[in-house]
């Protein structure tokens, strides 16, 4: 009987280690996909499926795939130099003419005064013809009466 109860626990252990086995297994191979997630590597995918298909090949492109996650940084890219940000005066990597931009910045707004009185214009025109039409009706209900 004791030697069943040992039996037993003995399984219960072998079984726990096998889990506990597989699981950081697991973990371990998905350790350059989460890299790759937490740096916004362009590759995310293609990393992650390489580290299922790295659990088949008995462990040979995991190394490749943790340099391929690492290589990526957000604010440097591929690490070749750094990524030129916007600097005042600059779009990309060409030089503003700021008076180019303060005449189109005129135009723009001289173009929207007028669309607006142009509105208005038409608001206008449409609320005199709609009191004329309703002056017809007037008129047309008047002499249908009589």
């Amino acid at each position: 009987m004791e030697g069943r109860v040992l039996d037993f626990i003995a399984l219960g252990m072998l079984i726990f280690v096998v889990l506990t086995f597989v699981y950081g297994i697991i973990f371990i191979h998905d350790i350059p996909y989460e890299i790759a997630k937490k740096r916004n590597h362009p590759h995310q995918d293609a990393i992650h499926t390489a580290g299922w298909v790295s659990l088949f090949l008995m462990h040979t492109i995991w190394p490749f795939l943790w340099i391929w996650a690492t290589l990526y940084k957000p604010d440097m890219g591929w690490g070749f130099g750094k990524i030129p940000g916007p600097k005042s005066g600059m779009v990309g990597s060409r030089p503003v003419d700021t008076a180019a931009v303060d005449e189109i910045m005129t135009c723009m707004t001289e173009l929207e005064q007028k669309r607006k009185e142009q509105q208005k214009s038409h608001d206008l025109q449409i609320q005199e013809l709609l009191s004329r039409m309703k002056q017809i009706e007037k008129q047309l209900v008047r002499e249908g009466g009589e």
